[in-house]
């Protein structure tokens, strides 16, 4: 498995990487579901929409991949706060960088990891809006005023997200809102 990072990275159409990291699921029973294709779709969106200074392949292939050791359950707090390094180890097994493996296990900020890297406070943004927007076992999904707001004043209280405003932006053109 070690060529994987370099077989998945140099895949540049987008609907294969999908393939490709769906077959590492079917293989290593990563976590890989609905929400990281809406996430990835929605990471792809923002940074073409609002043409961010980014490496898009590797924006969305970490957006892919960062989740790999995700508890099935999110009521397992203590694989909550773990999967992000578990997830950043393992794809280091698999041949990433090691500043691939930062971006991804910057995804929240369990690790403490600092100074953040750009395109991990796009994962951060574009995962905690997508869990608000989507349907949980527990509740409904949020509408995505709704959800921009608690990602913005509960999720990100009191943290600096380089992409929040540029995402606020996105939002509102993408939807006609105003917030």
């Amino acid at each position: 498995m070690e060529g994987f990072a370099n077989f998945i990275l140099s895949e540049e159409d987008y609907a294969k990487k999908i393939e490709i990291a769906y077959y590492l699921y079917k293989k290593e029973k990563i976590f890989f579901d609905n929400s990281v294709l809406l996430k990835t779709e929605i990471a792809r969106m923002f940074i073409e929409k609002m043409k961010l200074d980014v490496d898009e392949n590797l924006v969305l292939t970490a957006c892919l991949l960062y989740s790999c050791k995700k508890p099935n359950d999110p009521r397992d707090l203590t694989k909550v706060t773990t999967y992000a390094k578990e997830g950043a180890n393992y794809l280091q097994t698999l041949g990433f960088s090691k500043r691939f493996c930062k971006i991804c296990e910057e995804v929240n900020r369990y690790s403490g990891s600092n100074p953040r890297e750009l395109e991990s406070d796009i994962l951060e943004v574009i995962d905690n809006f997508g869990g608000m927007v989507l349907d949980r076992p527990e509740r409904r999904g949020f509408p995505i005023d709704e959800a921009l707001t608690l990602v913005e004043f509960r999720n990100l209280k009191g943290k600096y997200n380089k992409v929040l405003d540029i995402f606020k932006d996105f939002i509102e053109q993408e939807e006609g809102i105003t917030l």
